[in-house]
């Protein structure tokens, strides 16, 4: 099967090609291809690509697996409305 075809963060929609092209050019860490590739950033927050992709760094650095550290995990917020954001300014006055 092609690099390309197959999917490694799949809320984000990148492929094994996109990892392997990003280690090639010298991007040998997670945080690296975080925040190009914003792998780790979707709604599993890296719980279904994580390991994958460590194990992909792993592989190209010929490193172990626990030698290769995990992404800082950044829970999800929930979003604030406008509306709130404006009746606690006019509070502030």
């Amino acid at each position: 099967m092609n690099d390309d075809k197959i999917i490694i963060c799949r809320c984000e929609d990148v492929t094994l090609k996109d990892i392997k092209d990003l280690l090639q050019q010298g991007y040998t860490n997670f945080e690296d291809l975080k925040r190009l590739l914003r792998v780790g950033m979707g709604a599993c927050q890296g719980n279904t690509c994580g390991q994958l992709i460590q194990r992909e760094i792993a592989k190209f650095l010929n490193k172990s697996i626990e030698e290769i550290p995990l992404q800082k995990v950044r829970p999800l917020i929930s979003g604030v409305p406008l509306e709130k954001i404006s009746e606690a300014s006019k509070d502030e006055s």
